[in-house]
């Protein structure tokens, strides 16, 4: 696929973020507006039961702080996924969220696991492997733009701090390095000039062939002019009549 096809700016690049953001909110709101605790859904590892967290503690978040502290990050990344990797901005996210909650669900401990953190590191992971991996000039900008934003949450990935879920992070961080690793096919692909190409043959090459093994130039020029007689007729009208 072109560059220009890839890169290309649409509605969807931020009407889906969107809506994924006011999505979870909405529940946030259902919550306080009628007194429910979703936080019971979320993932409890080794159990049957919490297996159902998988799919539904993306959506669900303990307090207004940690809601807010999700939306921004999750808003951003996933404009630059649909922007960067619109053919497969729909996988990383629907199999982000199932990969990274079943690897909470198996490494997790025994505490209820809730909140889109997880599908966060998701997109950071996969954003900066992405671009390292794919060598094309944008995409490891985007991936440097990445490490520079959000760098500082690789700290989180680890056992630092009570209440939060390390293993929801970590889970999201290696689900995206394997995406990265997964979905080569439909991707920007950097430049390849014509020298950089696998049937490129220099000796078949016409500009190369003015130099020597050691870049010296070899070219030399036998102009052979041909001259052509020219015939010039010239033709006289005579625009002054004779006088009587």
């Amino acid at each position: 696929m072109k560059t220009q096809e890839h890169f290309k700016f649409s509605t969807g690049v931020i009407a889906y973020p969107v809506f994924f953001v006011l999505a979870i909110w909405f529940v946030f709101w259902f919550e306080v507006r009628f007194g429910y605790n979703f936080s019971k859904y979320g993932v409890y590892p080794q159990t049957f039961k919490g297996l159902r967290g998988v799919f539904l503690s993306p959506f669900i978040h303990g307090d207004i702080q940690h809601i807010y502290h999700n939306t921004a990050p999750l808003f951003v990344l996933s404009v630059a996924l649909f922007y960067f990797y619109r053919p497969i901005a729909w996988k990383v996210l629907f199999l982000g969220i199932l990969l990274s909650g079943f690897l909470t669900w198996c490494i997790g401990r025994s505490s209820l696991h809730i909140g889109a953190s997880g599908l966060i590191y998701v997109l950071v992971s996969f954003t900066f492997f992405k671009g390292v991996f794919a060598k094309h000039y944008r995409l490891i900008a985007l991936s440097l733009l990445v490490v520079f934003l959000y760098g500082s949450m690789i700290w989180y990935t680890l056992p630092l701090e009570q209440g939060i879920s390390w293993e929801g992070h970590l889970s999201g961080l290696i689900s995206g390095l394997l995406f990265a690793l997964i979905f080569r096919q439909e991707i920007a692909k950097p430049k390849k000039y014509i020298w950089e190409q696998e049937n490129f043959n220099e000796d078949d090459d016409p500009f190369l062939k003015h130099f020597d093994e050691n870049g010296n130039f070899i070219e030399t020029v036998e102009a052979e002019v041909e001259a052509e007689q020219l015939h010039v007729n010239y033709i006289y009208k005579d625009t002054i009549e004779d006088k009587e």
